[in-house]
């Protein structure tokens, strides 16, 4: 990741991080030229998912299948296990 100095505009760098959350960090950063050295903190946040996980996919579907019942489950298994003889 990148972090530009908003005084200068040279490349600055991340010196440390404040994870507040798995969505929120709190980054604190220098500006590389030895000419401003301005400091400053940038948050980091989570938006929104482009693509799901596939962890998020399997677990999902997983969910879905405990919530039927026996009886759907075991037509639902019957159903996949058929192979079709063409």
């Amino acid at each position: 990741m990148r972090v530009r100095c908003k005084i200068c505009g040279e490349k600055g760098r991340i010196i440390s991080r404040d994870e507040l959350s798995l969505e929120f960090a709190r980054l604190y950063c220098q500006c590389n030229s030895p000419h401003c050295g301005h400091t400053w903190v940038a948050n980091l946040t989570f938006s929104h998912t482009l693509s799901p996980s596939a962890q998020a996919v399997d677990r999902l579907l997983f969910d879905r299948l405990r919530s039927l019942s026996k009886v759907q489950q075991r037509d639902l298994f019957d159903q996949l296990g058929v192979v079709s003889s063409t």
